[in-house]
């Protein structure tokens, strides 16, 4: 139980790196949370920033999931008695959480689109990939980053469905973290959600 534990502080305090906080600050002289839609995610350092900065913090959120995951894969390692899958499930949920509700930044983060990435990128890259790629087709069809992440979230728990537990990093039941997850995105868009069943949702414009 304490290997378990451990891990839930030690990813939650990795996702509780806000680096678009970081990021705004330094390039800019301000808190993103300040500016624009107030998220602190890449998005809106995107449009508040410059690209610079957005795709910094795109990069530095998704790799807040890939050190969490690693981290408690090498923590299975040492402790063969734990369950190597349910560890790297409490990871993946816990760095979210600390993005979502940062302990270093007044629990005010972002909605978890980019460390989900990772996440999933590193626990099985199939899945991570399409469900990338699929982001993307529908961010550039309907020109809403909140669409494409939504809509991949939800393609997440579907995939596993037919993606074998043999291909995560580890075996195990990946269903019901998938839900989790996907779960997790969808709340914390649940205003986008809105506003795009209203047509009132923000666009990105493509050439800038």
């Amino acid at each position: 139980m304490i290997s378990y534990i451990i891990i839930a502080i030690i990813a939650y305090a990795i996702g509780s790196i806000s680096f678009s906080v970081i990021f705004s600050k330094k390039f800019a002289g301000f808190d993103v949370r300040e500016k624009g839609s107030g998220n602190a995610g890449s998005t809106n350092v995107l449009r508040t920033v410059g690209k610079k900065a957005a795709a910094l913090t795109l990069l530095c959120d998704a790799l807040k999931g890939v050190l969490a995951i690693g981290i408690a894969l090498l923590l299975g390692l040492f402790i063969k008695e734990v369950d190597k899958a349910l560890l790297v499930q409490i990871a993946g949920i816990a760095v979210i959480i600390g993005h979502t509700f940062p302990i270093f930044f007044g629990f005010k983060g972002g909605k978890g689109v980019a460390t989900s990435l990772g996440v999933l990128l590193i626990t099985n890259w199939q899945i991570g990939l399409i469900c990338l790629v699929f982001a993307l087709i529908i961010m550039i069809l309907t020109k809403m980053v909140s669409a494409g992440s939504v809509t991949a979230a939800i393609l997440f728990p579907v995939l596993t469905l037919f993606i074998g537990k043999e291909h995560f990093i580890v075996e195990g039941s990946f269903f019901i973290f998938s839900i989790i997850l996907a779960v997790m995105v969808m709340f914390n868009h649940r205003s986008n959600i809105k506003r795009i069943l209203n047509g009132t949702e923000n666009k990105i414009s493509l050439k800038k």
